[in-house]
């Protein structure tokens, strides 16, 4: 099953750090960053269910030693047209 996972800091060196970990933590693929204003942004990573979830969890972590956490979460079975929303699939 595919899972989206994406991971919402305060800065960019919290959103890069939660990044490289995800990346490192499992078999997943960068979907992109959103910038979504007032210094927040959101990582997201596609890949299969558990390979996300752990990437998430590896991330959050990232995230927190290096800048402010906002939020978390894994998106499971994700339906097609909500990538539309993402800047770059």
């Amino acid at each position: 099953m595919s899972a989206l996972g994406i991971v919402e800091t305060k800065g960019f060196v919290g959103a890069l750090e939660a990044a490289n970990a995800m990346l490192k933590a499992g078999n997943v693929e960068l979907v992109g960053k959103e910038a979504i204003g007032g210094g927040y942004v959101a990582v997201v990573v596609k890949g299969e269910s558990p390979a996300v979830k752990h990437a998430v969890e590896a991330g959050a972590i990232a995230a927190q030693r290096a800048g402010e956490l906002i939020s978390a979460h894994t998106l499971e079975n994700p339906h097609e047209h909500l990538y539309r929303l993402l800047s770059k699939v």
